[in-house]
């Protein structure tokens, strides 16, 4: 059509590719992209393909002992382990997590527990380590100036 700019597909937020039901355990590593929702139990660690839009959702009825490593993670069950939200991590009311919590952005509801540290990850905290190291070069560059 005239005056239509090609849109990539949006995925819908109730769109989700692989769903671990209730009556379901899984042990061992779980690797994914797209959208994985949990309401069984998963022992292991639960990764996103690197570089993708992925989104992890664990239900109230679900429960993840390892750790959580996505760009998009909501949590309304338990995780016993550490969660890495490269991009958003939502706690919903009833959400139990056992480990330390890395984010970027965070919403946490009244009645989410977490047990650990929350650790706000900074996009720019390798530039800053960078940019501090090039002052204290041109300070001792000064020093020698002025002993001259």
């Amino acid at each position: 059509m005239l005056g239509k700019k090609k849109q990539k597909p949006r995925r819908s937020p109730g769109h989700f590719d692989t769903l671990i039901s209730g009556k379901t355990t899984v042990e061992g590593d779980v690797h994914f992209s797209g959208g994985l929702h949990v309401d069984g139990t998963i022992k292991g660690r639960v990764v996103a393909e690197e570089g993708s839009d992925a989104v992890v959702r664990l239900s109230e009825v679900g429960e993840i002992v390892g750790d959580v490593v996505a760009p998009h993670i909501i949590i309304n069950g338990k995780v016993k382990g550490d969660v890495h939200a490269s991009a958003h991590l939502e706690l919903a009311e009833k959400a139990v997590v056992a480990g330390n919590v890395y984010y970027q952005l965070i919403e946490m509801a009244m009645g989410a527990s977490v047990n650990g540290n929350l650790v706000r990850k900074d996009e720019t905290s390798g530039l800053l380590t960078h940019e501090q190291k090039q002052p204290e070069s041109s300070i001792a560059g000064e020093d020698e100036d002025k002993s001259e």
